[in-house]
């Protein structure tokens, strides 16, 4: 979406003379601000503010609502699924280019952990925000409402696997969001929710620095939530969590954090990738030894030029990303213009990460900051950074609102299943609820 925007801004005379074309192929016809998403599963944020429409923003754009299933570089095809392809019974299209801009982003990457598959719900999408939202307050009311006392706790049991931004800010937000609900049942305490984060490494929040993440560690702890270092999840078939220290815990949330990978769509492209599965790019954003071909993002390995060893890659972040749409725009009209091209270069600045309501780290530009002070630069940071002013004004304001008045403890999970209702009064069954975060 960044390379569009500042691609639209570059070319306006061009696009409008019709000698130049932007089109966008995308699954969502939206950009989702993923640093929101803990706080719209906490419910501070209205889920539609943390999503940016690419209809409105990429005015001068074509947006096709579909996914790339094959390129062909030597022909410049994209072969492209629409949601009109099985309805129209056409198959899939060609859409035909000049130049290719890959940035695909990740994937969750999942392992072949027994009941995974089945039982777990990841965190990259507003949709699973929402759903896990709407998930553990379901869970709070059967925990309310059951009179077996192993089905109460397996549904106040809340397992998080992996220790970085997604699922301590997930976990976080979450926990603060459930301790403050339980004040509204009449049978259900803040201290009878379990809690527990499991990390595969010694440390948490890596991207913080080391003293920062052991006080994240004892901050999470200090709010009785289990943190599991040096520990991985060996199982989770029957609904029970097996780990490798032996522990087990009955559990109806399995939240699954534990890493990304390249998105599946870079295998089926020809182009160079490295062994991690990542486009190998130049300095310039550039695809190694490609003409015509460009990648930024998650998706691209680029070469590090501000790093003090040589070889080494920049981080896969959106701090990197955001930076690299930019460079990658200009060159890009730098190229068709015969001009010289630039060099990604970008010292890391820090990294901020919210643990819950008026608590957070950061390390920012070697300053450290901790509880209420990191929160709020948190806040102030992600805040100048979420596209359009138009969702930085509802942004803060929601935030403003939340300050004003009582959270909100509502759970929407029937929008999920929206036509249940109906169905049952057409005397239909509709599909069972497994109580998973599906």
């Amino acid at each position: 979406m960044y390379t569009a925007l500042r691609l639209q801004r570059k070319l306006k005379q061009r696009l409008r003379s019709g000698e130049a074309e932007i089109t966008v192929v995308t699954p969502d016809p939206y950009m989702t601000y993923q640093p929101f998403l803990p706080e719209a599963a906490a419910g501070s944020i209205s889920p539609r503010h943390v999503v940016v429409p690419l209809r409105r923003v990429l005015a001068h754009c074509t947006i096709v609502v579909g996914e790339a299933r094959r390129i062909d570089h030597t022909k410049r095809t994209a072969t492209v699924t629409t949601l009109a392809t099985a309805e129209d019974g056409t198959g899939a299209v060609e859409i035909p280019y000049d130049e290719l801009v890959l940035a695909p982003g990740s994937v969750s990457r999942t392992l072949p952990v027994p009941g995974l598959a089945e039982h777990g719900v990841g965190f990259k999408t507003i949709e699973e925000a929402i759903g896990l939202r709407n998930h553990v307050i379901e869970q709070m009311d059967i925990a309310s409402a059951t009179r077996d006392p192993a089905i109460r706790d397996a549904a106040l049991t809340f397992v998080f696997v992996g220790g970085g931004y997604a699922g301590v800010e997930a976990l976080a937000e979450l926990e603060d969001m459930a301790r403050y609900t339980a004040r509204y049942y009449h049978n259900i305490k803040a201290e009878d929710l379990k809690w527990i984060l499991v990390e595969a490494t010694g440390r948490i929040l890596p991207e913080v620095g080391e003293s920062m993440g052991r006080y994240a560690v004892r901050e999470l702890r200090g709010r009785n939530i289990d943190v599991r270092l040096d520990t991985r999840l060996e199982s989770c078939e029957d609904r029970i969590a097996v780990l490798s220290d032996g522990s087990r815990f009955p559990t109806r949330t399995l939240v699954w954090t534990a890493g990304v990978k390249p998105a599946p769509l870079l295998a089926h492209t020809g182009l160079p990738l490295n062994e991690r599965g990542r486009l190998v790019c130049t300095a310039r954003l550039t695809v190694e030894g490609t003409e015509h071909a460009w990648a930024a993002g998650d998706a691209a390995a680029v070469p590090d030029l501000t790093a003090s060893e040589p070889g080494r890659e920049t981080a896969p972040n959106a701090q990197h990303a955001v930076r690299q749409a930019k460079v990658l725009a200009d060159n890009l009209v730098a190229a068709i213009d015969g001009r010289p091209l630039k060099e990604y270069r970008h010292s890391y600045a820090g990294s901020v990460a919210s643990l819950g309501l008026h608590k957070g780290v950061a390390h920012v530009y070697g300053r450290r900051l901790k509880g209420y002070p990191a929160w709020l630069m948190h806040r102030t940071y992600h805040l100048s950074r979420v596209p359009t002013f138009n969702r930085k004004a509802r942004v803060l304001a929601e935030w403003t609102l939340a300050g004003l008045f009582k959270r909100e403890i509502v759970s929407l999970g029937s929008l999920e299943h929206p036509r249940a209702e109906f169905e049952i009064a057409a005397g239909r069954h509709p599909r069972p609820d497994d109580g998973d975060c599906q």
